[in-house]
This record gives C-alpha cells, sequence and structure tokens, in this order.
C-alpha cells in the first residue's frame, strides 16, 4: 500500500513540476517584453515603407503556439508589424530571397537569408533594418524562434 502511495505522490508531483515547467516557459517572454510600440508609432515608422504584406495564421508549420497576424510594412529603415505574434522567447526576423513556410524550407535556405533584428514585442513590432540589408533584394519576412528551432510565421512582399 505504501508503494503504491508513494508512486502516485510521485507521479503527481513530477507532472504538476512539468506542467509548471512549460507555463513558465510560455509566460516567461511575456512578463519580460518591453512595452509593444502603439499603433501610432508603428504607423509613423511604416510611413517610408516600399513594401507590405500580410501574416497570416493559416501557413502550413502555424499552430496554436507558432502564428502571426497583421500587416507587415517592409521599408529601407524598418520592419514593422501592426498586429500579433504567439509569445515566445529569441524571436528573429529575418529577409529570404524566397516564401517559405515550412521549417524543413527555412533550414534548406537559412544560409541565403539575412537576420536583421530581434523581435522582442508579440503585439505591433517595428525592427530597424541595419543600413548594410538592402531590403528590395529579398521578397519575404519570417520570423523564427532561434531556440527552439520554431517557424512561427512568414509574409511575402514582392
Amino acid at each position: 500500500m505504501k508503494i503504491k502511495i508513494l508512486i502516485i505522490l510521485l507521479v503527481s508531483h513530477l507532472s504538476v513540476g512539468a506542467i509548471g515547467f512549460a507555463l513558465g516557459i510560455y509566460a516567461l517572454p511575456i512578463l519580460i517584453a518591453p512595452t509593444s510600440p502603439t499603433a501610432t508609432e508603428v504607423s509613423t515608422m511604416s510611413s517610408q515603407a516600399q513594401y507590405s504584406a500580410e501574416f497570416r495564421k493559416d501557413l502550413k508549420d502555424s499552430d496554436s503556439f507558432h502564428w502571426g497576424q497583421g500587416q507587415v510594412s517592409v521599408g529601407p529603415e524598418f520592419i514593422t508589424l501592426m498586429g500579433k505574434l504567439a509569445p515566445g522567447p529569441d524571436y528573429k526576423l529575418y529577409l529570404s530571397p524566397e516564401f517559405v513556410e515550412t521549417e524543413a524550407d527555412f533550414n534548406r535556405i537559412k544560409a541565403n537569408m539575412i537576420q536583421v533584428g530581434d523581435v522582442k514585442t508579440f503585439k505591433n513590432f517595428v525592427v530597424q533594418v541595419p543600413q548594410s540589408v538592402d531590403p528590395s533584394r529579398y521578397n519575404a519576412v519570417i520570423i523564427w524562434c532561434e531556440t527552439f528551432g520554431e517557424f512561427i510565421t512568414a509574409a511575402k512582399y514582392q
């Protein structure tokens, strides 16, 4: 009888610990995220945009935990999003010479992409484009979770 109780307690405590750990991974990026830019700030930064596109939730490798939705503007100085991303850690914004919507495709052509910068907010964002990057040489913008190697979302802008 004592062994059965011990096993039940062990399993229940390990389960609660695992759930708590998973919730912590999900919640930590939300808790430490900086304040999102306002709609006015995003509109101002995107006023010089040369291209626009849309992040959609229905891409092949997007799911309940990995998605983006909203209007993306790509310009020579800033790439902006008026919309939302699923929260997560270590998001990077890439420009790609071809549109991808799967992790396999991302990894296949990653060497041909350029990492523009970090995405630290999940409602709206503004990412400054380095002077050495010419967005007109690419045709898609991609959000990728570097830590877990997860595709988040992408949009074709030209």
